[in-house]
C-alpha cells in the first residue's frame, strides 16, 4: 500500500470516529454530544446581525421568499426594503449559491428588531399566521451548518462565540442540538429520516 492511500484511509478512519450515518447524511458527533438552547433574551437574536454573509438559501426557498413578500413587507424598514430594491429578494453568488442580501453588509434584510431583539420576519408573519414560510431552512437548522456534497449531506456543529449563552442554557437544561433541533431537522429530512437518527443514538 502506498503512502498516499494509507493516508486516505488515516483520514477517512478518522471521520467514521468523529461522525455518523443516518441515510443520506454523515453527521458530526458533536451534534449529538453539545447542548444548545437558543436564548434570545442574552443574546438579543445576534445571529441575524454578525456575520460576512447573508443566510445560505435553497433554490425553492426563492419561490416561497417571493410568495411571502407581499405579506412581510409591511415589517421590513425601510433601509431593508430600499436594500431589496436594490439587490433583489435574494443574491446569487459567482459559484451559484443563493444567499439573503444584507444591509451595510452586515444584518440580514429579513431581520426587524422587536423589544430590542432581532428577529426573522418571516417566522414573524409565519407565527401570526400569514405566511407559510417559516424562515430560510439554513436559519432553522443553526447551529448545524449543511455541506453538500456529491452523494449524502455533511450535517456539522457551528461553533460561533455570539452563542455562548444558548450553549450555557443547553448544558443548564441538558438539551443536546439534535433535541433542540428536532422540528428543523424532521423538516428538512423528514420523521423517518430523524426516527433513524435517534435510533442510531441510541446504539451508539
Amino acid at each position: 500500500m502506498t503512502k498516499s492511500n494509507e493516508k486516505r484511509i488515516t483520514i477517512f478512519n478518522e471521520i467514521i470516529i468523529k461522525m455518523i450515518f443516518v441515510k443520506n447524511t454523515l453527521i458530526s458527533k458533536e451534534i449529538l454530544e453539545k447542548k444548545f438552547v437558543c436564548d434570545l433574551r442574552a443574546c438579543k437574536g445576534a445571529c441575524c446581525v454578525e456575520g460576512e454573509s447573508g443566510a445560505p438559501l435553497e433554490k425553492k426557498e426563492i419561490l416561497d421568499i417571493k410568495n411571502s413578500f407581499g405579506k412581510i413587507k409591511k415589517r421590513l424598514s425601510k433601509k431593508s426594503l430600499e436594500q431589496i430594491k436594490k439587490e433583489g429578494m435574494y443574491i446569487e453568488l459567482k459559484n451559484g449559491e443563493l444567499e439573503t442580501p444584507l444591509n451595510n453588509g452586515k444584518e440580514c434584510v429579513y431581520s426587524i428588531k422587536k423589544n430590542g431583539v432581532t428577529k426573522c420576519v418571516f417566522e414573524e408573519s409565519y407565527n401570526k399566521g400569514e405566511i407559510n414560510f417559516k424562515k430560510p431552512i439554513s436559519c432553522h437548522l443553526y447551529p448545524i451548518r449543511v455541506e453538500k456534497q456529491n452523494i449524502f449531506d455533511k450535517l456539522n456543529y457551528e461553533h460561533w462565540s455570539i452563542c455562548n449563552h444558548a450553549c450555557s442554557l443547553g448544558e443548564k437544561l441538558k438539551v443536546p442540538v439534535y433535541i433542540f433541533l428536532k422540528e428543523a431537522l424532521i423538516r428538512k429530512y423528514g420523521k423517518d429520516w430523524y426516527q433513524n437518527l435517534i435510533s442510531k443514538i441510541e446504539a451508539y
